[in-house]
């Protein structure tokens, strides 16, 4: 029986990172340990430290639609095109009714609500100064919007909130909408601006959980002992998917399968997480997969840095995975920092080169493992060869409890 229809792959990778806006560039950065992280200049925050990306925001729009649409939007429109054009399908001719765009997001409209707020500042607060470009911009389904008006696409768009479990929550949504028949050909994955919003900064630092050292690229250390909180970035990153009998018929490049993934909710608080409801997101997703804890090769930390996050992901992962003497973990956070909506799906794509240049990235700044991180094999120092990696588990959780994993596996042609 072929089941080619039902199994889905990753034929394009568009991205925007502050290590770089490709993904051999993305890749080389982290095999070489060059962090983004860098001080920037906050509005009523003054100096912080952020990841920030620098793309060409009118390569795939003129300059009258940027000012229509977002950061967020404009970061989308580019990885979007970015991935459709790796992906070397012949775009032109697709049935764009029957393309989906599905683009996580933590949220969307404080940036600009912000913006609006200062702007009439200067008149005295006279809302007749507020742009009439606003409603389209806040509104729940930008960035996706923003992406199919670009690119004409008139099937489904999506913008899924889902907190920092979003970019791989796009991606799962891709996956099932393609299961389903509902597309032939999806964008799927996650964006965000936040470090374009001084409430992101005010919020987190009110917290105590806004990352502070001497030396912004040392200053988000997931595991480590003298980790103090996240660095906010910004990014995306849209993967190109489509089913392997389609993608083998055009003699597509395959990056790899998704075969399981999973979605749950703690339902226990706001913002700390829970070690069960994470063990039973990854196990899940290996459910899914029809695989057992030792099939998995490489895990993707969702670490973020934070002294209770980090280590409730520790607990949870030893749960499913102590007792796995060969799998690998590693943490991308370290390198760029939180990009937020984007997270998943970008720390994703820094995996998928493992499957070509057999070579696990390290974490960056793990000087001094927390004892209550402690786990085997975290790739620390230097990446490391492994010329085995088939299969690799993806991490991202958020507030309000939604957790997400997906796992995929290396094509064999």
């Amino acid at each position: 029986m072929d089941n080619s229809r039902d199994r889905i792959v990753i034929t394009g990778v568009g991205l925007v990172s502050p290590i770089g806006n490709s993904l051999k560039e993305f890749r080389k950065n982290l095999l070489e340990g060059k962090s983004g992280i860098r001080r920037i200049s906050k509005r009523l925050m003054g100096e912080v430290f952020a990841g920030v990306c620098e793309f060409d925001e009118l390569k795939y729009q003129n300059k009258k639609y940027r000012k229509k649409g977002t950061r967020s939007g404009s970061i989308g429109i580019f990885c979007a095109n970015e991935a459709i054009a790796d992906s070397k399908v012949d775009f032109k001719n697709i049935d764009r009714s029957r393309a989906g765009v599905y683009v996580g997001i933590t949220d969307h409209g404080a940036v600009e609500m912000e913006e609006e707020l200062f702007a009439i500042r200067e008149y005295n607060d006279d809302t007749s100064y507020w742009s009439h470009h606003f409603g389209p911009k806040i509104i729940a389904n930008n960035p996706g919007g923003e992406i199919a008006l670009n690119l004409g696409i008139t099937g489904p768009h999506y913008t899924i909130g889902a907190a920092c479990a979003a970019g791989n929550i796009g991606l799962i949504h891709g996956v099932q909408m393609l299961r389903l028949n509902e597309v032939d050909f999806a964008l799927a994955g996650g964006v965000s601006e936040a470090p374009c919003s001084t409430g992101y900064f005010a919020c987190f630092k009110n917290q105590n959980a806004l990352a502070h050292h001497s030396d912004p690229a040392r200053a988000c250390r997931p595991f480590d002992v003298d980790r103090n909180g996240i660095v906010i970035s910004e990014g995306g990153c849209l993967f190109t998917l489509e089913r392997l009998s389609d993608a083998v018929k055009r003699g597509a490049k395959i990056y790899a399968e998704v075969v399981g993934y999973g979605i749950n909710t703690d339902a226990t608080d706001h913002v700390a997480p829970n070690s069960t409801r994470q063990s039973e997101c990854m196990s899940m997703a290996l459910n899914r997969a029809g695989i057992n804890p030792q099939d998995i090769d490489l895990i993707n930390t969702h670490a973020t840095s934070t002294p209770l996050g980090d280590e409730t992901e520790s607990i949870s992962i030893n749960k499913i995975f102590g007792d796995c003497e060969t799998v690998c973990i590693t943490n991308t956070k370290s390198f760029i920092g939180h990009a937020m909506g984007a997270a998943g799906a970008l720390e994703l794509a820094g995996e998928l080169l493992t499957y070509e240049d057999d070579l696990i990235h390290h974490t960056l700044n793990l000087e001094n493992l927390d004892p209550e991180c402690a786990m085997r094999n975290i790739v620390k120092n230097a990446p490391i060869e492994h010329t085995n990696v088939d299969y690799i588990l993806n991490n991202a959780f958020g507030m309000l409890g939604i957790n997400s994993t997906v796992i995929v596996k290396r094509y064999e042609y």
